[in-house]
């Protein structure tokens, strides 16, 4: 049963370590420039009146992750990871949580007194995606995930939780096994189908480039009343093929920039140990997108972060 999206990591939910001062925050990756993290979490500290909280973007790569993660100094509380970080992260970890240890990544780390601990936070942001656009407690059986690798398997561990039972694969080549273990494990049932093939189903999560999928023109309505929700993970300026055809079938359609917004929401609680101002930080990230290269206004960026810009993307 899909119900209002709660925490990913409910046992993590203490405050983040520290006394008044700034503190620094920032997303890690490669490539980086489109991330559009800085705009979501800075709108949070202004929200929040944490003046002394910044946050920015910096070029990390797997090779360079280790050393930069130790150049780190106290004034630090959290790193947002996307490609290729997630998969490291967990080595350099003290405390992982459940949803990470199960996708196999972390797109979040927190400093706590005993070091660093890693999250999942884009199992929350899918769920509370999909609990957007449907009725709450509806029941979604049966799930299709276009894909089998890392944010796939963030969707079945976001489908698991919202009372999937019955979750189909659609690849390229062969699945993941990996993700069809990980889908096991939770108790769902797993089937995989040949790329091209749209099984009947309540919900679909598409974890492929938008022109994998170009020139879509068939697919299948809504397995039952009340369910039919197609989440595209990719986000940009305009509906992707997939968004188009499926509301043109009577689907509905969950943004793939509300899951960057609720992952970063969650992000944003586990760093600060505070609520995350949801609709400050969705006004702010419409207004980026509209305009893009703006700043946040009443915070300056310290001097290494980047400006501001999108792009269309899956990661934080």
């Amino acid at each position: 049963m899909l119900t209002p999206a709660e925490s990913s990591d409910a046992a993590s939910s203490g405050a983040v370590p520290g006394g008044p001062g700034p503190r620094r925050c920032a997303v890690w990756g490669s490539p980086i420039a489109h991330s559009l993290s800085p705009v979501l979490h800075r709108a949070a500290y202004l929200a929040l009146g944490l003046p002394d909280w910044t946050y920015e973007r910096r070029e990390v790569d797997e090779r360079g992750f280790e050393a930069a993660l130790d150049d780190l100094d106290d004034v630090w509380r959290g790193l947002s990871l996307t490609k290729p970080l997630k998969g490291v992260a967990l080595r350099r970890a003290v405390v992982v949580s459940d949803t990470a240890r199960e996708t196999g990544g972390a797109n979040t780390l927190v400093r706590h007194d005993d070091g660093w601990h890693a999250h999942n936070t884009d199992v929350h942001g899918i769920r509370a995606a999909l609990a957007e656009v449907l009725p709450v407690g509806v029941d979604l059986r049966r799930a299709l995930v276009v894909g089998s690798g890392a944010t796939a398997r963030s969707a079945v561990a976001a489908l698991a939780g919202a009372g999937v039972r019955e979750v189909t694969f659609m690849v390229r080549g062969a699945v993941r096994p990996e993700t069809t273990t990980q889908a096991e494990r939770t108790g769902l049932t797993v089937d995989v189908v040949p790329w091209g093939t749209w099984p009947r189903c309540d919900v679909v999560v598409s974890t492929v480039p938008p022109s994998a999928i170009d020139g879509l023109d068939t697919f299948p309505a809504p397995a039952r009343a009340g369910s039919g929700a197609v989440l595209d993970v990719v986000y940009g300026s305009g509906e992707t093929a997939l968004e188009r055809v499926a509301l043109s079938r009577g689907w509905r359609r969950a943004r793939g920039v509300d899951m960057l917004l609720h992952q970063a929401t969650e992000q944003v609680r586990l760093m600060t140990g505070r609520s995350a101002p949801v609709e400050a930080m969705r006004e702010a990230l419409d207004r980026a997108r509209a305009t893009p290269g703006d700043r946040i206004v009443g915070q300056r960026p310290p001097p290494s972060a980047c400006s501001q810009d999108s792009s269309t993307t899956s990661g934080p």
